[in-house]
């Protein structure tokens, strides 16, 4: 497995496109019950398969991440060579994960206690890959609103 499994509640909001999936490894609801009892190793491994297929796809359509702690704003553009980051560090002790952290921000951009960053970063081979690994730390995929208002703000 490439990725994670996806979780229970993904499977259940997924339910639709794995039974489509399960079709085409020509697998009836008959026999996928089947194989849950009898051969829960290989049930396992269809999970494991439809979980890469959903991630591959929802990689491959990312073009933003943002991962936001209490004292920083990481924002990313994925492009087809390279990741281009943004990154906003607050010096004082607001927390921006809080709605009046945000709202301090947001009303004071230009404070001495607020850092703005900018680089580039090189995908390794498996670019699906290090997107994930991202994920995993704690990012989720964006419509890049936030990356693009800062982006226009400091560039």
């Amino acid at each position: 497995m490439k990725y994670s499994r996806l979780t229970k509640e993904q499977f259940e909001e997924l339910h639709q496109e794995f039974i489509n999936f399960l079709a085409t490894q020509s697998v009836t609801a008959d026999e996928w019950e089947n194989l849950k009892v009898n051969k829960p190793e290989l049930a396992e491994t269809e999970l494991d398969v439809f979980s890469d297929l959903i991630w591959e796809g929802a990689l491959n359509k990312a073009k933003y991440l943002e991962h936001i702690s209490p004292q920083h704003m990481y924002l990313f553009h994925l492009d087809e060579d390279k990741m281009h980051a943004i990154v906003i560090n607050l010096k004082n002790d607001i927390d921006i994960t809080t709605k009046e952290g945000y709202n301090w921000l947001r009303d004071n951009l230009m404070d001495e206690n607020v850092e703005f960053l900018q680089a580039d970063k090189d995908y390794t081979d498996d670019k699906n890959l290090d997107k994930f690994k991202m994920i995993e730390q704690g990012a989720v995929i964006t419509k890049g609103e936030l990356y693009n208002y800062f982006d226009k703000l400091i560039n």
